[in-house]
């Protein structure tokens, strides 16, 4: 690539070079003032731990990549990686039936047509997609054009997708899962998705993929390729000349594909290829953006454009890009992958661009499209410029009679494949091996009194309240709060787990000064949690903390029960507590931590579960699963179950009151669970069940 002057990048302005073959250059701001880690970092203890074990992890692998000095060494490296992401994600389908594709209607514009498509992306799995193809025969290059988080799918590319047809190109634009006439969660009575949109339902859907294994990309990769196979059927594609483009959530598709498939020959990925280094500290990448245990497997977003060289590939980022994929870690990628382009002497097969403006394909984007595209799938032939199109409203592009696949006879959800694979894969394991398998989660602590910071102490007639911080790892500080009871010797003890949820009809606080007065030293501990926040809806829990640590092969609820523990280890090293009379109480999926808590370390003489799910497999019986982030263990399912941890931790109690399901309503399971009744307007009564239960957790 040609230099660029000092001056010319702090103007500003966006000026493509458009000559050819020169490729497209940095254009505008490339070297504003960021750290090494691009994003700044919040105050937030969990959040830097995460991306210090991050960042150590991508500072490994680049001194890896440092070393690779020959195009054998970049072959081998190759071959690693394709392995690593392949084992991230638990492979690929293994299905090679027929695609059943039908074409369900046809759109004629002045120069190109419109054909509504469905076909199978597995059994019953329909994939809905609209071609844009020229008005005159021939075989021609295509173009795989992936949508964004559009709710409406594959008509956002509808401008690119038109014009691509016109300077003569086959364009295939499909719904990704959850988006379009794909929606997982539609209610016809309420006629919406119960989710919301569809990054709730990704983010669901990532966490019902990790119980057995897998991730959520995995789908939206098949169901990619697929859709190349039905590109290559058609006698009006040439499929030796295909090429990948797409945007945000299409442009981390885009990018996995590029990588993955050897049929796309060139990609374009807009506002996604941006490093680790500046992306993980953010909430730009959602599940179905990323691979589980990404950087832990020693990877970074370098290596699906490295592992594809000297594959023609365009970079493409904004300069204000407000959702984490800034041009500066676009850039990190695009300098590494200039390295293995020149061993391979194909540097200008490296495109890099910055467009103004924010998250998005302005026009400056979008003609370098159709630059990339004519440059080398249509030897350089052909005007790039935009032209103005026919803009057809999303009720018109629908390939399927009402908008829904699920009307189509035979259509499968998602997690209902899920569930098949667990029914396939699962095999009951020993209660040894899961307590092996708690082991390895690095549950146990060492069982020393953790540091503490008070920071106020207030007193009554009967308690004593104090505020306090508590390390649980090196770096992370927990909020908690003490209450003791102004009695002498050693008293019995209950951690109580706060997540931002009552238990029961009583305030977190509320139980903790009827435990007090009852002569137990209480400590409210609230477990480790990004001050990230969740803008995606109560149903999604802590998704971004549970994505974030399995990047850097490490599980959230596991995390949890080591800072349960840690609070255990407070309580044992205190001289009012009797370390053999402690007890713990959580509700919701809290109460899985404590599960996994109590299971690990026998010094949780009893535990309490409040409307917490009674089952992780169960999660897989629909498309929603409330705060599932928060609760998976990936792999767990195949080989257990909270009954196992039940069985784990007997013969200590498991006192367990209003079990639920995963839509959070309690569920009837017979006599081994208690039920509360209902009040109603007795107010008199409001605690009185929830008193004989305190009563009878203690006695």
């Amino acid at each position: 690539m040609p230099s660029v002057s000092r001056r010319a990048l702090n103007s500003r302005k966006f000026r493509p070079l458009i000559g050819l073959p020169v490729a497209l250059c940095l254009i505008a701001g490339i070297f504003a003032t960021h750290s090494a880690c691009g994003q700044s970092i919040p105050d937030d203890s969990f959040l830097t731990w995460m991306n210090t074990i991050a960042q150590r992890d991508l500072e490994r692998r680049a001194q890896t990549i440092r070393e690779i000095h020959t195009v054998a060494e970049a072959e081998r490296r190759k071959q690693f990686v394709r392995q690593e992401l392949l084992n991230d994600i638990g492979g690929l389908p293994d299905y090679q039936g027929p695609l059943n594709a039908k074409i369900t209607g046809e759109i004629h514009a002045d120069s190109y047509t419109i054909e509504k498509a469905i076909y199978e992306s597995l059994p019953g799995f329909y994939v809905t997609a609209n071609i844009y193809k020229p008005n005159e025969a021939g075989r021609f290059p295509a173009v795989l054009l992936q949508a964004g988080h559009t709710q409406e799918g594959k008509v956002e590319n509808q401008r690119i997708a038109a014009n691509l047809a016109m300077k003569g190109f086959v364009v295939l634009c499909f719904d990704p899962i959850g988006q379009g006439e794909r929606v997982q969660t539609y209610s016809r009575q309420l006629d919406e998705a119960l989710a919301g949109w569809s990054v709730p339902e990704h983010i669901q859907m990532e966490a019902q993929s990790e119980l057995i294994g897998q991730g959520l990309a995995r789908y939206f990769i098949w169901d990619a390729m697929r859709s190349l196979d039905y590109l290559a059927t058609r006698p009006d594609v040439d499929a030796s000349r295909i090429g990948a483009a797409g945007c945000s959530g299409g442009g981390a598709l885009t990018t996995f594909i590029g990588a993955l498939d050897p049929r796309i020959k060139v990609v374009i990925p807009a506002c996604y290829p941006s490093s680790f280094q500046t992306v993980f500290p953010t909430t730009a990448v959602h599940g179905e953006m990323a691979f589980p245990h990404f950087l832990a497997s020693g990877l970074d977003i370098a290596d699906f454009v490295e592992m594809s060289a000297p594959k023609p590939w365009l970079l493409q980022a904004n300069d204000t890009d407000e959702f984490g994929f800034s041009h500066e870690g676009v850039e990190l990628v695009y300098h590494e992958a200039q390295a293995w382009y020149d061993l391979y002497n194909a540097r200008d097969n490296l495109g890099f661009m910055v467009a103004p403006g924010s998250h998005g394909m302005p026009l400056p984007s979008r003609e370098a499209v159709y630059q990339w595209m004519i440059r080398w799938l249509k030897s350089g032939k052909g005007d790039f410029h935009e032209q103005p199109v026919t803009m057809f409203p999303e009720v018109e592009l629908r390939a399927t009679p009402t908008g829904h696949v699920e009307d189509l006879p035979g259509s499968l959800k998602l997690h209902q494949f899920l569930l098949v694979d667990l029914r396939k894969e699962e095999k009951q394991g020993s209660v040894s091996n899961l307590l092996a398998e708690l082991k390895k989660l690095q549950i146990s602590t060492d069982g020393s009194a953790p540091n503490i910071k008070v920071l106020n102490t207030k007193s009554s007639t009967n308690i004593t309240e104090r505020h306090l911080e508590m390390e649980s790892e090196t770096g992370i500080w927990l909020d908690a709060t003490l209450y003791l009871p102004n009695t002498t010797g050693r008293n019995p003890a209950v951690v109580i787990v706060r997540d931002g949820e009552d238990l029961g009809v009583i305030s977190v606080t509320k139980l903790a000064e009827k435990m007090a007065a009852r002569g137990q030293v209480v400590l409210i501990l609230e477990p480790r949690t990004s001050r990230l926040k969740n803008t995606e809806g109560r149903d999604a829990g802590d998704w971004m903390s549970d994505l974030q640590a399995n990047l850097i092969g490490r599980n959230l609820p596991a995390m949890r029960a080591h800072d349960i523990l840690r609070g255990v280890d407070l309580l044992r090293h205190r001289p009012d507590v009797d370390p053999d009379k402690i007890r713990g109480a959580a509700r919701g999926v809290a109460g899985i931590w404590l599960l996994l808590a109590a299971a690990t370390d026998s010094h949780l003489a009893a535990i309490w579960l409040d409307k917490t799910p009674s089952s992780l497999r169960s999660a897989l019986d629909s498309s929603m699963a409330v705060d599932l982030p928060d609760a998976v263990i990936p792999n767990f399912a195949l080989s257990w179950d909270l009954q196992d941890l039940v069985t784990a931790i007997q013969p200590r109690q498991v006192f367990w009151t209003d079990p639920t399901n995963w839509r959070l309503h309690v569920t009837a399971l017979g006599p081994s669970y208690r039920y509360r009744y209902v009040p109603g307007d007795l107010t008199d009564e409001l605690d009185a069940q929830d008193d004989a239960y305190i009563r009878e957790f203690l006695k």
